[in-house]
């Protein structure tokens, strides 16, 4: 048994988990709740508190579970190399290419877009009120193309691991 692939597979899926759980926190729980409170005046300890820690937790997942999938692409004993197989769609790999590549994606719209704007928003940068406003909007498209984009990236990620266990 490669014990560094299930270390890696499981460092994924736990990391994996936690990304994407988070993701849809922020779009069907957090910032719902968080409009109502701040309608009601009370939305200072949301954004103070709870929302700076999650998304420390959102960014770190996002990139721990890029980095493990990746490694676990590349710990492959039966062929070529799985990362570039899998990015350049080669073989096998072409299901695992797709959800690999929809990660990517996902993963820079946390680090380039979603992340610098939530900075603005939470008063991290300075930013004016009409740069916020900016700001809020970007992160919104983001963070909703990113949960649009985990409902394919999990169905090619499980059915390239379903098609591993079962090929053999």
């Amino acid at each position: 048994m490669d014990w560094s692939a299930a270390i890696f597979r499981w460092i994924h899926f736990l990391a994996g988990v936690m990304w994407i759980g988070l993701l849809y926190y922020f779009n069907f729980v957090s910032a719902p709740a968080s409009a109502q409170a701040t309608a009601a005046g009370e939305a200072g300890p949301i954004s103070k508190y709870i929302t700076p820690l999650a998304l420390v937790y959102f960014r770190w997942a996002a990139v721990v579970t890029w980095l493990a999938g990746a490694a676990l692409l590349g710990t492959n004993p039966y062929g070529p190399n799985g990362f570039i197989s899998a990015f350049t769609f080669h073989g096998a790999y072409v299901l695992i290419g797709f959800g690999a590549w929809l990660g990517t994606i996902m993963l820079f719209n946390v680090w380039v877009l979603i992340w610098p704007n939530q900075k603005k928003i939470l008063g991290f940068v300075p930013a004016t009120d009409p740069e916020k406003a900016k700001a809020r909007r970007v992160a919104f498209l983001a963070s909703r193309t990113n949960t649009m984009l985990s409902i394919p990236m999990l169905f090619f990620m499980g059915s390239a691991h379903f098609a591993t266990l079962f090929s053999r």
